[in-house]
């Protein structure tokens, strides 16, 4: 127990040598409302922390230093889902510092992050990251694609399990996108350049197994999210033939790794659908059409099958606006998408039929730097 006290006292300590705000304290509403945005910045990456004041506008609360180097660049430079991740407690987020080589972790304390430790990642150019069960896995796409793996104590300290990386079925393969399966029997990787959705079963000490590489009959396969009940959905930025030609797939996952589809190839009715978020509740998908700057909605069923809300097209952006990652609150209440070319993030409530309506944007971002990553409580 004595161990401990040193931790947490410098936790303390650090949340409130970091969280001096523009803002007095008790402007905001705290722990529940955070949206969390990665700069991923060449010189210094850093966590933007957003918190829903008492008048309910979004206000810059917190820049929260990784301690390491993204990617920098302009629009989607690291093209990938889930580069900020927050575990499903909620207690911790991770960042992926690409340049760097480095994963970051911090402990969420009223809403507000504060870095407790930072690690090799385990391969080239980090890109994505995932947590189940504080089994932290790192998605590397430099080089030799690879996963590694990390255990995540209660302080959000990384620990990187012996022997555990992985490898991907390709070099330099365009890897996307990592999610692991509810019940944590299944860990899925993207690699872009085959068209591969990669299944590795997950031992019961959170090590992977032999990878399963199944090639996805649609083409463009870039991210994807599983539902509360298991089923994999998977978004594809299908080439633009100058038509709307982006889709939505679902799947199950067989007992040996292979896929079943559910609903296959069903259109967005946009170009450029490249991410995806999904309600807690499991009854609604959000995808984006980050070319023609709408997003789109889908409900889900029982079985994983896919139907669109409404007329498909939830919400249309404003001229200009590439959006990129998405997000949903941990409430289910509120979708969040990263804006770039606008610099800002858009904010959107989520009704009880899976419509949205607009609540305007979290604006005073940087345009078109280079941002990646958003996660919200």
């Amino acid at each position: 127990m004595l161990k401990s006290v040193p931790g947490l006292l410098t936790i303390a300590l650090s949340i409130g040598a970091i969280a001096t705000p523009t803002y007095a304290a008790d402007n905001f509403q705290g722990n529940g409302s955070s949206v969390f945005v990665m700069t991923n910045d060449n010189t210094k990456n850093e966590v933007l922390t957003y918190q829903r004041s008492y008048n309910g506008q979004y206000e810059l609360r917190t820049r929260t230093a990784t301690d390491g180097r993204g990617s920098g660049g302009t629009t989607d430079p690291l093209q990938s889902q889930g580069a900020l991740t927050l575990s499903g407690d909620h207690n911790l987020l991770f960042a992926v510092n690409s340049a760097s080589g480095t994963v970051s972790s911090f402990h969420v304390l009223g809403g507000l992050p504060v870095l407790v430790d930072k690690e090799p990642s385990g391969g080239a150019f980090p890109i994505a990251v995932t947590e189940h069960n504080h089994t932290v896995y790192v998605l590397n796409a430099g080089g030799a694609g690879a996963v590694d793996v990390f255990k995540a104590d209660g302080l959000g300290r990384l620990h990187e399990v012996p022997n555990a990386k992985v490898f991907l079925t390709g070099t330099n393969s365009g890897a996307s996108s990592i999610s692991v399966s509810p019940n944590g029997q299944w860990l899925v990787a993207i690699e872009k350049a085959s068209n591969s959705i990669d299944v590795f079963p997950i031992h019961p000490d959170g090590t992977l197994g032999t990878v399963v590489n199944n090639k996805s009959v649609t083409p463009g396969v870039f991210a994807t999210v599983f539902t509360s009940r298991g089923q994999l959905i998977v978004s594809e930025n299908q080439p633009n033939s100058g038509t709307d030609t982006s889709s939505i797939s679902s799947y199950t996952i067989n007992s040996n790794g292979t896929l079943a589809a559910i609903t296959q190839s069903l259109p967005t009715y946009g170009n450029g659908n490249c991410w995806n978020a999904i309600t807690p509740n499991g009854h609604w998908v959000y995808v984006d059409n980050s070319a023609t700057s709408s997003v789109a909605g889908f409900t889900v069923g029982a079985n994983g099958s896919l139907t669109p809300v409404a007329s498909t097209l939830v919400s249309t952006l404003p001229q200009g606006t590439t959006n990129l990652d998405m997000t949903v609150s941990g409430d289910g209440k509120y979708l969040f998408n990263l804006e770039s070319g606008s610099g800002a993030i858009g904010v959107f409530s989520i009704n009880s039929d899976g419509t949205v309506n607009p609540l305007g944007d979290i604006e005073g971002l940087p345009k078109t730097v280079g941002f990646n990553g958003i996660a919200a409580l």
